[in-house]
C-alpha cells in the first residue's frame, strides 16, 4: 500500500503543470578596484537578447526569467566586458549575484564575448579551468561532491572510484592546496589521511559553492606551497530578500542549509549534514561502519562601500567503526577485520577577510586557524578487553595571518603580499615494526611548536592591445625547523607566464615555474626509538619542482573550446623512505597517515606528458566535454633509479555529456577509462608468523617496486533529474547510477593467512582459522583472494528549496 501511494504521488507530480515557474535575478554591478557602483551598465543574460540597465546604486534585476544555468554579460564604455560566473535561476525564486568589473586599458574595440570555459588570468594564462555551479551539481557519478566533479578534468587521475584523492599532471596526492574564499584549509575530505589530502568523502557542502578555480600549472605567485594543484573555491553570499532552507538527502547523508539576510548590510549561510551510511552498510554487511558530520558558516558584512568583512567556518567528525555483529563472515570480511583499525577524526577551519577598497588599490587581510585530530588504534583480535597492537593519535593546529595589496591600474599591474604562522603538532604513537629483519616496538611522543613565513610579488604587462600578455612572479617561504628550511633562498620560487593571441580564434600560452612545498608534520614530528627527532637535521629540505608548460587554445565558436597541452615536471628534495629505500609518493593514496617514518630529501621524480580537451556548452541545451591525457609519473629509489609510480596508470579518457529536455528534465552521462596501475608483488618472508601477526597484512617486495600491473579499467555513470516548481518551493527529484554495466575493477592481489573452508566454533558460527605451515610450523600458508571490486550502484535524491 505504501509503495503503491509513492507511485501515485510521484504520477501526481509529473502530471502537475505549474503555472508560475519564472524567476527572477538581482544584483549590483560594481568597480572591482573601488568597489564602488557602475551606473548605466548594460547586462545580458548570456545567449538571449534580455537585458537590463544597472541604476545609480549599481542594482539591477530581471523578471520573468526561465529556470536554468545562467550567466550574465556586462558591458560599459571604459571597462572591460565581463561574463559572471554560472548560476541557477530557478522557479519562484529570486537569485541574487553580484559582479565586479575592471576598468579597460584600450581603446574602445568592438569585443567577442564567449562563455566563461576557463578561470584563466594574465598571471595564468593555461593550465587554469573553471568549474560552474551545473557540473557541481549535474555531473553524473559525482554526487555533487566537489573532488569527484574535480576528478573529470584533464590531467586530474583518481587511485581509488571510491576515494577522492587528486592525482593531478602524476603528481602525488599531498601536493594540492586548497582555498575557501581566499582562506586555505587543509582539509577537504571526510576520512582524510593526514599528511595528504585524500579521503572518501567531500566536506564542502555544494550549496555554498559559487564556482571553482582549479589550476593543473602555472600557479600565481600568491598561491605557495604547491607542486601539483590549486583549488580556489568561491563561496555564494546568502540570499538578501529572505530566509531560505534547503534540505538534500542524497545516498549517504542528509543536509539542510539556511541562507538569508541579517539586518541591512550583512548576510549569512549555514549548514549542518548528518550521514546515515553506517546503517546501509551494517544492512549488507560490510565490514566497516563509518559516520560522518560536517558543518559550514559564512556570514558576510558590508560595511560601507570601501570595506567589507568575510566571517567562515568549516569543520568535520568522523567516525569508522569496525561491525564486529557480521554473522558468519565471509573470507573477505574476516580479513578485512584482522587488520582494519578504528578511525576517529575531526578537524575545523576559521578565519576572517577583511577586504579595503582604496581609490589605486585594495587590500585584503586574512586570519584563520585550522585544526586535525587524528586518531585509530587496533586491538589484539578486535578484543577491546585485550591490549592494542596500535594505537596513534596526533594534532595538526596552524594560525597564519596574511596580507596583500593589489594595484590594477599602474602601468605594471602589480600585487604583492606576505604572512606568518604559529604552528603547533603533537603525536603519541605505540606501534610495531618489521625493520632490519627484526620485530621491534615503536613507542613516542612528540610536542612541536614552528614558526613560519611566507612573501610574494607579481607584475604583469599587456603589450599591442592587449594581443601580447607578460607576468613575473616569484614566491619564497620558509620555518624554523632546521637552517636549509629556513633560509628563504632554498625556497626561492620564480615563475614567468606568456600568451599571445594568434587571431581572434587562437591563443599560444607557456608557463616556467619553480615551486616549492613544506614536508608535512607527520615528517617534522617523527621520533625514533630512542626518542630523537631523526629528521631535525640538514638532510631534511622543502621538495622543489621546476616545471614547464605549453599549449594551444582554439576557439572556433562562442559556445566551444579546444586546447592541447604539454607538460613536464621535474622534483627534487623529494621525501625518501629510510627503511624502505623508496620515495613516500606512492603512499599518500591510503588511509591513516603518511610522512611518520625517518625520511632524507634525496629523492627526485619526474612527470611529463600531453592534455587534450575539448568543450562545448549550452548549444541547443546540450553540454559535452571530452579530455584525454597520456602522462608518466617516475620516482627514484634509494639507488637513484626511476621507478613508476602507484598512480602511473599513462592513460585516461572522459566523456562527460549532459541534455536539458522539456519540463525541467535533465540527462547527465559520464563513461571513464583509466589504464591499469601498477602493483607490487610480496615478499616470501611474509608468511612468517611474528611478521605477519604485526599487521595482518603481507610486506611488499620492493626491490620489484611496481614491476606489476593491473588490468585497464572504465565505467559509465548515468543520471537523471526532474525539477518542480510550486508557489512557494522548489522540488528536484535525481537518481544516480554509478558504474551503470557492472564492470568489474581488478584490484592487486589480496593475501589471507586463513583457511579457504570456515569451521565451527560450537555454538553454531562459522569462523575462518589461520593456517599453519606444515612443513614450517613457524609460517602461516598464505593465499590469494579475488580481488574484483564494482557493482552498479543506484542511488536517489531529494532536494527542498523554500
Amino acid at each position: 500500500m505504501k509503495l503503491r501511494n509513492a507511485i501515485l504521488f510521484f504520477i501526481l507530480l509529473l502530471s502537475i503543470q505549474v503555472l508560475a515557474q519564472k524567476g527572477s535575478i538581482k544584483g549590483r554591478i560594481f568597480d572591482a578596484k573601488t568597489n564602488q557602483p557602475i551606473e548605466f551598465a548594460t547586462i545580458l543574460i548570456q545567449g538571449t537578447r534580455i537585458s537590463s540597465t544597472s541604476d545609480l546604486d549599481g542594482n539591477y534585476i530581471f523578471t520573468g526569467v526561465e529556470p536554468g544555468f545562467k550567466r550574465l554579460v556586462v558591458s560599459l564604455i571604459g571597462f572591460q566586458t565581463t561574463v559572471s560566473a554560472e548560476f541557477q535561476v530557478q522557479g519562484n525564486q529570486i537569485t541574487f549575484i553580484d559582479v565586479p568589473v575592471e576598468e579597460s586599458t584600450i581603446q574602445l574595440k568592438e569585443v567577442t564575448v564567449r562563455q566563461n570555459f576557463t578561470a584563466k588570468k594574465i598571471e595564468s594564462p593555461l593550465s587554469v579551468l573553471s568549474v560552474g555551479v551545473q557540473e557541481i551539481e549535474k555531473t553524473a557519478g559525482a554526487n555533487r561532491d566537489v573532488s569527484k566533479v574535480i576528478q573529470t578534468l584533464p590531467g586530474v587521475g583518481v587511485t581509488d572510484p571510491n576515494r577522492n584523492d587528486l592525482i593531478v599532471r602524476g603528481g602525488g596526492p599531498s601536493e594540492n592546496v586548497f582555498y575557501l574564499d581566499g582562506i586555505e584549509i587543509p582539509v577537504i575530505n571526510h576520512f582524510a589521511t593526514q599528511g595528504s589530502s585524500g579521503g572518501t568523502v567531500g566536506v564542502i557542502n555544494p550549496d555554498f559553492v559559487k564556482d571553482i578555480d582549479f589550476y593543473t600549472g602555472a600557479f600565481p605567485a600568491s598561491k605557495g606551497n604547491a607542486l601539483s594543484s590549486v583549488m580556489d573555491i568561491k563561496q555564494k553570499d546568502g540570499s538578501k530578500d529572505r530566509l531560505h532552507t534547503k534540505l538534500s538527502v542524497g545516498a549517504s547523508d542528509a543536509a539542510l542549509t539556511l541562507d538569508g539576510p541579517i539586518g541591512g548590510n550583512s548576510t549569512f549561510i549555514v549548514s549542518a549534514r548528518q550521514s546515515y551510511l553506517q546503517f546501509l552498510f551494517a544492512a549488507i554487511g560490510l565490514p566497516f561502519l563509518p559516520t560522518y558530520n560536517d558543518f559550514q558558516v559564512k556570514l558576510k558584512t558590508r560595511i560601507d562601500d570601501k570595506n567589507e568583512i568575510t566571517f567562515m567556518g568549516i569543520g568535520a567528525i568522523d567516525d569508522d567503526a569496525l561491525n564486529l555483529g557480521i554473522k558468519n563472515p565471509t573470507e573477505s570480511q574476516t580479513y578485512l577485520l584482522s587488520y582494519l583499525p578504528t578511525y576517529k577524526q575531526w578537524n575545523y577551519t576559521v578565519g576572517v577577510v577583511y577586504k579595503h577598497f582604496a581609490d589605486t588599490h585594495y587590500d585584503t587581510w586574512v586570519a584563520s586557524r585550522n585544526m586535525l585530530r587524528n586518531t585509530n588504534f587496533k586491538y589484539k583480535d578486535n578484543n577491546v578487553d585485550s591490549t592494542k597492537t596500535s594505537d596513534y593519535k596526533s594534532d595538526e593546529a596552524e594560525n597564519k595571518l596574511r596580507f596583500e595589496r593589489n594595484y590594477p591600474d599602474l602601468p605594471v599591474k602589480l600585487s604583492f603580499g606576505a604572512g606568518v604562522k604559529y604552528s603547533r603538532y603533537t603525536n603519541f604513537t605505540s606501534r610495531q615494526l618489521f625493520l632490519n629483519s627484526t620485530v621491534s616496538n615503536l613507542v613516542y611522543t612528540t610536542q612541536l611548536g614552528l614558526f613560519g613565513y611566507q612573501a610574494f610579488v607579481q607584475a604583469s604587462k599587456e603589450y599591442f592591445d592587449d594581443l601580447l600578455k607578460l607576468s613575473l612572479g616569484v614566491n619564497f617561504a620558509g620555518i624554523n625547523y632546521n637552517q636549509n628550511m629556513m633560509n628563504p633562498l632554498n625556497q626561492f620560487s620564480p615563475r614567468f607566464s606568456i600568451s599571445y593571441a594568434v587571431s581572434t580564434k587562437f591563443t599560444l600560452n607557456g608557463n616556467v615555474g619553480r615551486y616549492a612545498q613544506q614536508p608535512a608534520y607527520t615528517t617534522l614530528g617523527f621520533r625514533d626509538a630512542t626518542g630523537v627527532l631523526v629528521n631535525q637535521n640538514e638532510n631534511l629540505r622543502y621538495t622543489v619542482s621546476n616545471q614547464a608548460i605549453a599549449g594551444i587554445e582554439y576557439r572556433p565558436m562562442e559556445f566551444m573550446r579546444m586546447t592541447v597541452e604539454g607538460f613536464y615536471k621535474q622534483y627534487d628534495f623529494y621525501p625518501l623512505s629510510v627503511a624502505d629505500g623508496l620515495s613516500i609518493a606512492s603512499k599518500g593514496t591510503n588511509f591513516g597517515e603518511v610522512g611518520d617514518e625517518q625520511i632524507t630529501s634525496t629523492g627526485k621524480g619526474r612527470a611529463y606528458g600531453i592534455e587534450v580537451l575539448y568543450k562545448i556548452m549550452e548549444m541547443k541545451k546540450m553540454n559535452l566535454t571530452a579530455t584525454y591525457t597520456y602522462f608518466r609519473s617516475e620516482f627514484t629509489d634509494a639507488a637513484g633509479i626511476y621507478l613508476p609510480s602507484s598512480w602511473d596508470t599513462r592513460h585516461m579518457f572522459n566523456l562527460i555529456g549532459s541534455y536539458k529536455f522539456r519540463q525541467n528534465w535533465n540527462v547527465a552521462v559520464r563513461w571513464r577509462f583509466i589504464g591499469g596501475a601498477p602493483y607490487t608483488p610480496i615478499l616470501a618472508i611474509s608468511s612468517n608468523k611474528a611478521v605477519w601477526d604485526i599487521s595482518k597484512q603481507p610486506l611488499l617486495d620492493y626491490s620489484k617496486f611496481n614491476s606489476l600491473r593491473r588490468a585497464n579499467t572504465h565505467q559509465l555513470d548515468v543520471r537523471i533529474d526532474k525539477e518542480f516548481y510550486f508557489k512557494k518551493w522548489v522540488l528536484n527529484l535525481y537518481t544516480d547510477i554509478q558504474n551503470a554495466y557492472n564492470f568489474k575493477t581488478q584490484g592487486a592481489p589480496i593475501y589471507t593467512n586463513l583457511t579457504s573452508t570456515p569451521t565451527s566454533d560450537g555454538n553454531g558460527n562459522l569462523i575462518y582459522t589461520p593456517k599453519t605451515d606444515p612443513a614450517n610450523p613457524s609460517n602461516y600458508v598464505l593465499r590469494t583472494i579475488d580481488n574484483f571490486a564494482g557493482t552498479i550502484l543506484p542511488t536517489i535524491g531529494i532536494i527542498i528549496k523554500i
